[in-house]
């Protein structure tokens, strides 16, 4: 039989109605000739829960416990999803990451994975079991400890399986219908993608797009996994949703595929730093060891070409990250200050921008898309902190207060709202 992955996020399985709902749709593709396995996440609110309790109880806790106590949810969900499938007349058998087993590094709340071994889950579809509920987001350490793999693992897990078992596709069922051209929220013109290639929605995942979690769409790009994104509570066919695949299966596409934004970023200005070699790896050297994730970074000329308190040529150094990791990049700055390994004279934080981002692979073969970008955005008067770019992104920083504006004036900038 060939084999399909099908992954049920939270709000897919937030109750039993709902895990009813997705088991409708499991069994459905079992009658289509496939052998299935389901990748669940906990219900929705569960892990926060779990979460909040282990935080309640001990304010420095156990990694190790930690991960036991947050994966039990998706092992609810699993039992609960194999018990209404067989009630359904379909032969089903849930697992845990253990019994697979899905074997991962030992970093307790962020494990990668290392092997997920065939032979038990080919060894049941043999027996003539149809369909393997297998609960996401977990898997176990070498040591034989239950592992998590951090929020969005879920998709991960299902990636993971769909190129282990070499699945003929992987579908991921979520609250939202496809991958759209821009957050149908702030545009009602944003379009749904019939298509969509791994690079470009990479960029769109990691630029703040939370339809697909960045660690699954990288794998998938890795392994050639056709991924399909389809809402849970609509009615599907094989058109349905949004296909993440290769380039080459795209026929044709617009020079920019999609905006994406990302609302909550903090910039961060080093003022009078040492100009010379090895300066910028004194800089992000810390930062990365203090787990500060920086985006886009500028080194500018300075107000002063020289300065002798420095006993040479001095720069600025300007970089973004996330505004809740504004006080770990503070301190690791201080820190480093205070070691001597760099000098600077002021450290400037702006909490108030955010992010904006144009995507599309159309960009390696046309001209022109960052000054189409810019004249748009001058000729509503937003003002660019920072601008980044990369072979088929172009993203910029702007105070908050205009990002929905920028947004709207990109998608209707580059007509998105038009297909091919």
């Amino acid at each position: 039989m060939p084999i399909l992955v099908m992954k049920f996020g939270g709000t897919s399985v937030a109750d039993l109605d709902r895990i009813a709902n997705a088991a409708e749709k499991v069994k459905r593709e079992v009658e289509r000739g496939y052998d299935v396995i389901v990748i669940v996440s906990a219900m929705a609110g569960k892990t926060n829960e779990l979460v909040k309790w282990v935080n309640e109880t001990s304010g420095f806790y156990d990694a190790r416990e930690y991960d036991a106590v947050v994966a039990s949810g998706e092992n609810v969900t699993a039992g609960l999803m194999a018990l209404r499938l067989q009630e359904m007349g379909v032969s089903a058998r849930s697992w845990q990451g253990w019994q697979v087993p899905i074997n991962t590094t030992s970093q307790h709340g962020s494990a990668r994975f290392v092997s997920i071994p065939r032979e038990h889950i080919d060894a049941k579809f043999a027996e003539g079991f149809r369909v393997a509920v297998v609960a996401g987001f977990q898997g176990v350490s070498a040591e034989g400890r239950i592992t998590t793999l951090g929020r969005g693992g879920s998709d991960t897990t299902a990636v993971a399986f769909a190129a282990a078992f070499d699945a003929e596709r992987c579908d991921i069922y979520t609250d939202v219908d496809g991958v759209y051209t821009t957050d149908p929220r702030i545009t009602s013109k944003a379009r749904k993608l019939d298509k969509i290639s791994y690079e470009e929605m990479l960029e769109l995942a990691s630029l703040g797009a939370k339809v697909l979690q960045t660690r699954s769409v990288e794998l998938a790009m890795r392994y050639k996994v056709r991924l399909r994104v389809l809402s849970s509570f609509d009615e599907t066919d094989e058109t349905s949703g949004t296909l993440v695949c290769d380039e080459e299966e795209i026929m044709e596409s617009k020079v920019v595929s999609g905006v994406a934004y990302s609302r909550d970023e903090a910039k961060i200005t080093l003022f009078t730093i040492d100009d010379r070699p090895g300066i910028a790896a004194a800089i992000f050297g810390p930062l990365a060891d203090a787990g500060v994730n920086v985006d886009m970074i500028v080194q500018n000329i300075s107000e002063k070409d020289y300065d002798e308190a420095h006993s040479g040529a001095v720069t600025d150094m300007t970089f973004s990250c996330p505004v809740d990791q504004v006080k770990l990049a503070k301190k690791a700055m201080e820190e480093a200050k205070a070691a001597g390994k760099i000098a600077y004279d002021e450290l400037i934080v702006d909490t108030d921008v955010s992010k904006v981002s144009v995507v599309g692979i159309g960009m390696r073969s046309h001209a022109g898309v960052a000054a189409k970008m810019f004249k748009a955005l001058s000729a509503e008067n937003v003002n660019i902190k920072v601008i980044s770019t990369s072979e088929i992104k172009i993203s910029v920083l702007i105070d908050r207060k205009y990002m929905e504006l920028a947004v709207q004036t990109l998608h209707d900038a580059f007509e998105l709202e038009k297909s091919v």
